[in-house]
């Protein structure tokens, strides 16, 4: 086992967020975690890389393991003057200002490459796409070269086209060895695409695959409201109380006819 959260609790102040929550998570394996806002999705994935610690319970994560942490990408100040290059380095000094090596350069290079983010480095972040934004994040952790990757609502505020390059990346990270763990409230767009989901709020209720976590009964404990679920290509769809089926249904065919005509 890679990851060992066990009976784990967390708190600010007196306040718990997490509580008697049991998560393993194996070497190799894709995890999504979802939930509503304040369920603790993001204090768990702290809790695992240890900037918070356990009130009750424990977090343990195989010794030599490197982790690498992307943030929500609004909660990156975009205007700050700092480059895509300076972005990376500053995973590899402890300088006030980042600055690398050459060697270190050109492996920063070859990383931003294979992320499709070629000749960026010298670039404003804030002159960037948002999925090149979030490219940049990744490209960061995995230039600390991570054995697991953790990724907080990594499709959050992102559009269509940019949901399925994020979705299209993660899945080759994960077939060349990376071990992941995200957080999503994109439910059709991005959960029911990911082997394992973790459904949470202040504690688990499910964990397992999505045909049996996307289902009414858990989504009703999870979020707290009623949410419908119909089948749609071999996959299930996920209806918000207010919605109008055939409007989901529609919008659920074109993001599948849409991923179906992106490469691998």
């Amino acid at each position: 086992m890679l990851i060992r959260c066990d009976a784990l609790s967390v708190a600010y102040d007196t306040s718990y967020v997490l509580e008697n929550v049991t998560v393993h998570i194996r070497r190799g394996e894709f995890v999504g975690i979802v939930g509503p806002s304040g369920s603790g999705k993001t204090s768990l994935l702290k809790a695992i890389t240890g900037a918070v610690p356990a009130a009750r319970g424990s977090v343990e994560v195989v010794r030599g393991t490197r982790i690498g942490y992307v943030p929500q990408v609004e909660s990156v100040d975009w205007n700050f003057p700092i480059t895509v290059g300076e972005v990376l380095a500053m995973t590899r000094t402890k300088r006030r200002w980042p600055s690398i090596t050459r060697a270190e350069r050109e492996e920063a290079s070859h990383v931003l490459e294979s992320l499709g983010l070629a000749g960026v480095q010298g670039r404003h972040i804030r002159e960037l796409s948002g999925g090149q934004q979030q490219r940049v994040f990744v490209a960061r952790a995995m230039f600390g070269k991570p054995d697991v990757l953790l990724l907080d609502e990594p499709t959050s505020g992102v559009d269509v086209r940019t949901r399925h390059e994020v979705l299209h990346l993660l899945h080759d990270l994960h077939d060349k060895g990376t071990t992941i763990v995200l957080t999503t409230h994109d439910l059709n767009g991005l959960a029911s695409h990911l082997p394992r989901l973790v459904c949470l709020n202040r504690e688990v209720i499910a964990d397992g695959p999505p045909r049996e976590t996307l289902i009414p009964e858990v989504l009703e404990r999870t979020y707290g409201a009623p949410l419908h679920v119909l089948e749609h290509g071999g996959m299930p769809i996920v209806l918000d109380h207010d919605y109008e089926v055939s409007e989901v249904m529609r919008d659920a065919a074109r993001d599948l006819r849409n991923e179906r005509k992106q490469p691998r």
